[in-house]
């Protein structure tokens, strides 16, 4: 199978090339580390929202476009300073800022200790989404506002003990997490409305699986870019509901969805409907571009590399892409680091406040 180091944009990317033009899409990783020098001439100053877009160009058909920008800011009064890449998530999925983050790490080590054997990802570009979906999966396709509207983050630690619960709590359900934490949104959206006892609202839960394992070819991690599909699922809430009853109830509504092949089926139509309310955001609720309340990851990243970041001097790091476009009300990135429920919440501001947060 070839790998170019460059190829054109496909179906879903292109569409995407829309998103990340408007505010959404654009994947952030944030490291602070203490062997992070001071930099002639860095900002400064602490980031209080995700980075601006202006500096990352929109992907075309051509193969001649940056995807990765990089940034170095100190933190008054703490050592060491952060790093910031954003990338198009054409070229970069969660998967991707995953593995992405191993091998910073594994190279800070490398440079820190002058080691010299190392494995090296090739970083392989593989064919798009489209062109690897099964046969007979793939379907045919389908036929400003006036606010600044900007990404901002509210970051939710949970200790080991609490986390151990929740962890118990899903595996005794037979579900993922993400099934949890889209309950959890639900009944907390609901409880926040000024709504009379069992007046039922609906809400859309959106939750992104990766594909590479199911394409043909399959992938791997290596295969650098876009191989998530969005399942979106809507549930009518009433008020009332208990927790762990609704988290299976959204968790089997998710996998239902996802065995039938829809999400690979539906890719088609679901870009179609993306780009018509990007053109007519009367489409969506209020004009807000928010396509559903809630989108969660079905796999929780797993984190174990804390000797590799004590070793080369990293004392945090947090990875997520923005939503000020068309997106989620919020969208959960969740790591489960040190034994803690790690949730980066993204939101878009001043659509919603970092009270309702």
């Amino acid at each position: 199978m070839l790998h170019p180091n460059g190829r054109a944009v496909g179906g879903t990317e292109i569409n995407g090339a829309t998103l990340w033009v408007s505010g959404t899409g654009i994947a952030v990783l944030a490291i602070h580390s203490s062997l992070i020098q001071h930099a002639h001439g860095m900002s400064q100053k602490r980031p209080p929202k995700l980075p601006p877009n202006s500096q990352l160009s929109p992907p075309t058909t051509s193969t001649k476009t940056d995807v990765v920008f990089a940034s170095v800011y100190a933190l008054p009064g703490a050592t060491g300073c952060v790093l910031v890449l954003r990338l198009h998530a054409a070229a970069c999925d969660r998967t991707t800022v995953v593995l992405l983050l191993r091998e910073l790490l594994t190279l800070m080590a490398v440079d820190e200790e002058g080691q010299k054997e190392i494995t090296k990802n090739k970083g392989e570009i593989s064919l798009d989404i489209e062109d690897l979906l099964p046969r007979g999966m793939a379907k045919k396709t389908l036929w400003a506002r006036g606010v600044d509207i900007s990404t901002q983050v509210v970051r939710l630690i949970i200790n080991p003990a609490d986390t151990k619960k929740i962890l118990s709590g899903c595996k005794e359900k037979g579900i993922k997490l993400c099934g949890a934490l889209g309950a959890t949104g639900l009944i907390a959206a609901h409880s926040s409305k000024s709504i009379s006892d069992h007046q039922k609202k609906k809400y859309g839960v959106v939750t992104l699986t990766d594909c590479r394992s199911i394409l043909e070819p399959p992938l791997s991690d290596h295969h650098f870019g876009f191989y998530h599909s969005a399942i979106l699922n809507t549930h009518t809430i009433k008020g009332g509901e208990k927790l762990w009853d609704l988290a299976k109830k959204t968790y089997t509504a998710f996998t239902n969805y996802k065995s039938s092949g829809r999400h690979l089926s539906d890719m088609a139509d679901l870009n179609f409907f993306m780009s018509r309310a990007m053109e007519n955001p009367s489409l969506t609720p209020s004009s807000s571009l928010r396509t559903c309340l809630i989108s969660v990851f079905e796999d929780t990243v797993v984190d174990e590399s804390n000797d590799q970041k004590n070793q080369v001097g990293v004392e945090d790091y947090m990875g997520c892409a923005s939503g000020h476009g068309i997106g989620s009300s919020i969208a959960v990135f969740d790591t489960i680091c040190n034994g803690r429920l790690d949730c980066i919440c993204v939101y878009p501001s001043p659509l919603h406040s970092r009270e309702q947060m």
